[in-house]
């Protein structure tokens, strides 16, 4: 089993056995303090792979000098296997245009140093689709997917290197359940996005990895796979996501 995006730095905490029965972590950032922490996290155990980026919350006016240390740091260390978390979230007063800027940038980070980039979205679909559309070779996971059954089509269209992340929710909300059968089978992944959104039996609690296992669980349900066969495709579709041999 692989999490696909989970916040394990200092500032959300790990617990116990956090990680006990995966193979791999992503280990998602969302500024960049969060992504020089994932560099040294990753240090302690190799299940834990890293991601640098700045979430759309975390921007400020210094766009330059944020991205040029992003960019420091995939120089640097060629661990790293994606961008973000990055995007857009329209929610409340917010400057559109300075996160299109940022989420931009970001892309172009990806493109450069050719890693997967983790699309945050939230309350922005169309916007993000946009952006997305400008570019080509892209390999791309949209995290927390909410777009819906009708947008599958649309980021389907982006190219055979993009992938939907389902989480915890899906093991509570109804309509996800539909928005999961209609996802290939080849491009789903399944992410925790720990500490939050804590799938059932867990709900409310604070989200730890190893809970991805319920997720699991729930598209089998879905699926009417068997464990083992569910486990070998969402995980062989992490692998390709980020190019882990």
């Amino acid at each position: 089993m692989i999490d696909t995006h989970a916040h394990l730095t200092s500032r959300f905490g790990r617990k116990s056995g956090d990680i006990d029965g995966l193979e791999y972590v992503i280990l998602a950032a969302s500024s960049i303090d969060d992504s020089k922490e994932n560099i040294t996290l990753v240090k302690s155990d190799k299940r834990l792979l890293p991601s640098v980026g700045i979430h759309p919350q975390e921007i400020n006016k210094e766009i330059d000098k944020q991205i040029n240390s992003l960019e420091e740091l995939l120089k640097k260390h060629k661990e790293i296997v994606a961008v973000g978390e990055c995007g857009l979230e329209f929610v409340g007063e917010v400057d559109k245009n300075l996160q299109i800027k940022f989420f931009e940038k970001q892309i172009k980070l990806s493109l450069k140093y050719n890693k997967a980039i983790i699309v945050h979205s939230r309350k922005a679909i169309e916007e993000t689709l946009e952006v997305l559309k400008k570019y080509q070779n892209l390999r791309g996971v949209i995290h927390c997917y909410s777009g819906g059954k009708k947008k599958i089509k649309n980021f389907l269209e982006l190219g055979e290197d993009w992938f939907f992340g389902i989480d915890g929710n899906v093991t509570y909300e109804s309509g996800l359940i539909e928005v999961v059968k209609n996802i290939p089978k080849d491009r789903l992944v399944l992410e925790t996005d720990s500490p939050f959104l804590a799938p059932i039996p867990h709900r409310g609690e604070e989200n730890k990895p190893a809970w991805i296992k319920n997720i699991y669980e729930k598209v089998v349900e879905i699926w009417g796979e068997e464990f083992k066969k569910t486990e070998k495709i969402i995980d062989d579709n992490a692998k390709r996501l980020f190019k882990i041999i």
